[in-house]
Order: structure tokens, then C-alpha cells, then sequence
């Protein structure tokens, strides 16, 4: 590697041990100064911070919420980590607009290319509990893209709102890992397995898989593929024919997605909160966001990269060193 290669990732090693210390003494201190941080910053009663978008009535409010990035469960984000999406801070938001009497209607805005099957079957099934015990109704407003697990979280809305170039679709199940068998066996890298049956190593990089792992795991995504063409079929009051004609992985844009009847109608998310004022009689009522956390670390770790002054490299190195899994079947649209 030469020098720049070399401070790179030198910084990235050096960024992780301090943001592991600052992280385990915020867990420390967390529990004692939450409390006084949060009345700081204006949380409410939740102890998730409210926006105000519109003024209004306070007792027929539409609670605006946003899925923005990949859909995984990938922890506490780390001090030095770009804030993105917090899957447990986003159902925490969820069971906040459940509980919370004042909210009549929800505009969940998705901009997305998916991610786990586990992290949107856990979406999924919680927007369908507050629409059944709650009767509150949800409209979705799809960004940019709205992808595959972005699109699983989006059926079960009363409306979906796209633009015409919305990338969305891309429905069914992927597994990916990387084999480098060949590549270490030219270098004359051997790996040592020791295992306890057969399939404990399935999916390992280091060689070809057989045939018998092959139908296993393909038994299993089998099973999330129809998972997701239920969810549709329910969501959006289809026939098994009708879902499976466009469940292929095809992506497709806005205007295709409305005309295969994945989606309702077109606008941005102003006009989508207006549909919903209209709809259900909510005009002049107020509507709000939650603040991106209630958590002042996360609030901290939104400056450190710019004032280290991280470059792109830097970056990449930080974020293989701080994050390690293992292939999982993903909702996911593209490389993520």
C-alpha cells in the first residue's frame, strides 16, 4: 500500500478505538444525563423530539415519518459513523403513533432500496397493527427509490404516491457472499475448516458450494419470496397471478408501477399530506415530524467525520472495520 493508503487506515483504526471508549462511556453516563439532554433539546413525552411542519390543531394531527437508506438492524450507530437509518429508533417512532391518541393519519415517506427480510417483515407487520387496532390510516410518499424491502413496507398503505421517476419494484429475495477461493489459492493462502456437519460452512467464501447447500438455501428464499407476494396480494388487493406477473426482480419506475397498480397516484410529499387532509377531514390540523434521535450521541456523531476531515477512502476503511456480517437473504434492490 502506499503512504496515503497506509494514514488511511491508520485514521480509520484510530477513529474506531476512540468512538468504541466514547461509546461505552456514553452507555455509562447515558442513563444520568439523558434526562437533563432531553429536556434540552425539546423532547416530548415519548422521549422522541417533535417537528412542527404546519401549524394547527393539536388533537387531529398527521405524523410524518421517513424510512431513508438501507433497512437493517445494524445497532447503535458508532460516534464517528454518518447518521442514517435507525431501525430502532424508527419503531420506536411506530409505537409513538400508535399510543399517541392525537395522531389520526400517517404519511410515511421511503426512500429505499430495502434491506433485511427480518427489519421490513418488522415494519410491515407494525404499520398493519396500528392500522387494525387504531383504524389510523397511512399514505406513503416514494422518493427517489422504493425498492424491493422499500416496497414490502409500503403495501400495506391505504394509498401509495410516487413520482414518475421513482425507481420501485424489484420484488423478491436476494443472498450474496463473495468467493475468493481461487484468488487466495494463487497466493498461497489455504484455509483450515473444522466443522461439526456438513452445511455449517455453507456460504463460505473460501469455496464453490455444492449442489445440496444450493437447494437448501434456495428451499429458503423460496419461502421469503412468497412471504413478500402474500404481502402484496394483501396490501394492495391483488391476485397471487396479477403480484407474480411483475415479482420477477424487474425494477420499474413511477409511471409503470401506477399502471401495474403497485401504486396509486403521483405527487411529492406535500401533496401527499394534502390527499390525507382531504381524505379523512384533517385540514387544519397539525403536522409533525420526530427529531432524528433523542440521543445526543448520534446528535454528536453528525460532526465528527467533516471535523476530522475524513475522506471518502478513510471512510470506506471505517466502515469495513466496523461493520462484519455474514450473508443473509436480503429485500434489497442493487449493492448496498
Amino acid at each position: 500500500m502506499n503512504t496515503k493508503r497506509w494514514i488511511a487506515l491508520l485514521a480509520a483504526a484510530a477513529l474506531l478505538v476512540i468512538s468504541l471508549v466514547i461509546n461505552s462511556a456514553f452507555t455509562v453516563l447515558k442513563s444520568d444525563f439523558a434526562s437533563g439532554f432531553d429536556d434540552f433539546i425539546g423532547t416530548d413525552d415519548t422521549g422522541l423530539g417533535e417537528q412542527v411542519l404546519e401549524s394547527g390543531d393539536a388533537n387531529n394531527r398527521i405524523a410524518v415519518l421517513t424510512v431513508d437508506g438501507a433497512i437493517q438492524d445494524s445497532g447503535e450507530t458508532p460516534v464517528f459513523a454518518a447518521v442514517g437509518y435507525n431501525h430502532d429508533l424508527f419503531m420506536e417512532q411506530l409505537e409513538a403513533v400508535k399510543e399517541d391518541d392525537s395522531v389520526k393519519g400517517v404519511v410515511l415517506n421511503v426512500n429505499s432500496p430495502g434491506g433485511g427480510v427480518v427489519e421490513s417483515a418488522q415494519i410491515h407487520d407494525k404499520i398493519t397493527e396500528i392500522q387494525e387496532e387504531t383504524g389510523k390510516p397511512l399514505y406513503v410518499s416514494m422518493g427517489s427509490m422504493a425498492a424491493s424491502g422499500g416496497y414490502y413496507i409500503s403495501a400495506p398503505a391505504e394509498k401509495i404516491f410516487v413520482n414518475e421517476e421513482t425507481l420501485t419494484g424489484s420484488i423478491g429475495v436476494i443472498m450474496q457472499s463473495v468467493n475468493y477461493g481461487e484468488l487466495a489459492e494463487r497466493y498461497g493462502v489455504d484455509f483450515v475448516t473444522i466443522k461439526s456437519g456438513p452445511y455449517k460452512d455453507i456460504m463460505s467464501p473460501t469455496r464453490d458450494m455444492t449442489e445440496d447447500e444450493r437447494a437448501l438455501l434456495q428451499e429458503m428464499l423460496d419461502s421469503s419470496y412468497e412471504q413478500f407476494v402474500d404481502v402484496i396480494e394483501q396490501g394492495r388487493d391483488m391476485t397471487e397471478a396479477e403480484v407474480k406477473e411483475y415479482a420477477d426482480g424487474r425494477i420499474m419506475n413511477g409511471r409503470q408501477a401506477v399502471e401495474a397498480n403497485l401504486a396509486d397516484d403521483f405527487g411529492f410529499e406535500e401533496d401527499v399530506i394534502q390527499a390525507m387532509s382531504e381524505d379523512f377531514s384533517l385540514e387544519g390540523g397539525e403536522v409533525f415530524e420526530y427529531g432524528a434521535s433523542g440521543n445526543w450521541a448520534s446528535l454528536f456523531a453528525m460532526k465528527t467525520s467533516s471535523f476530522f476531515g475524513m475522506d471518502m477512502e478513510t471512510k470506506l476503511i471505517a466502515d469495513m472495520l466496523t461493520q462484519n456480517s455474514g450473508p443473509r437473504m436480503m429485500y434489497l434492490y442493487g449493492e448496498n
